[in-house]
């Protein structure tokens, strides 16, 4: 029952991203189709750079273009999230079965240490919109030593 529940998830995000391709002019093409499909069977964090990896070991035929191209669509349409965890480039993550959280980093190690939401904004996001500030997202990002690091 699970999967079948998880199988509807996908087919409703594929959907929200067909949808904003045509309001922006653009197809669902088999290149796009392709990186949606290797995105939603990820778990976890990932960069531009695995999904071009994964494609090269797959023998997957779709080109380093398309894959950014089509994780910035992704990102616009909603259906993932951007995060740098203080690096030079970028994590994602599909926002479908993600409950809101933040992040902790090792600066050591870097690992990553995911925490629930503790409803911050109900204090920073009034402040915000008082001083005319739109808020379209956030993302809080913790930076320190984990327990391993910190013990050797």
């Amino acid at each position: 029952m699970k999967s079948r529940v998880i199988g509807s998830k996908i087919e409703a995000e594929e959907e929200k991203f067909a949808d904003y391709l045509k309001r922006v002019g653009l197809k669902l093409s088999s290149g796009r189709t392709k990186v949606f499909k290797i995105v939603m069977d990820s778990h976890g964090h990932f960069a531009a750079e695995e999904i071009v990896k994964f494609c090269k070991q797959k023998n997957t035929k779709v080109s380093r273009a398309t894959i950014y191209r089509s994780l910035h669509e992704m990102l616009e349409a909603g259906i993932i999230r951007e995060t740098a965890f203080g690096e030079k480039h970028h994590h994602f993550e599909h926002m479908y079965d993600e409950k809101p959280h933040h992040h902790a980093r090792c600066v050591r190690c870097s690992k990553i240490i995911e925490f629930p939401d503790m409803k911050e904004d109900q204090v920073y996001v009034p402040f915000l919109e008082k001083q005319g500030f739109k808020i379209l997202g956030h993302e809080m990002h913790f930076y320190g030593l984990c327990r391993n690091c910190r013990d050797s």
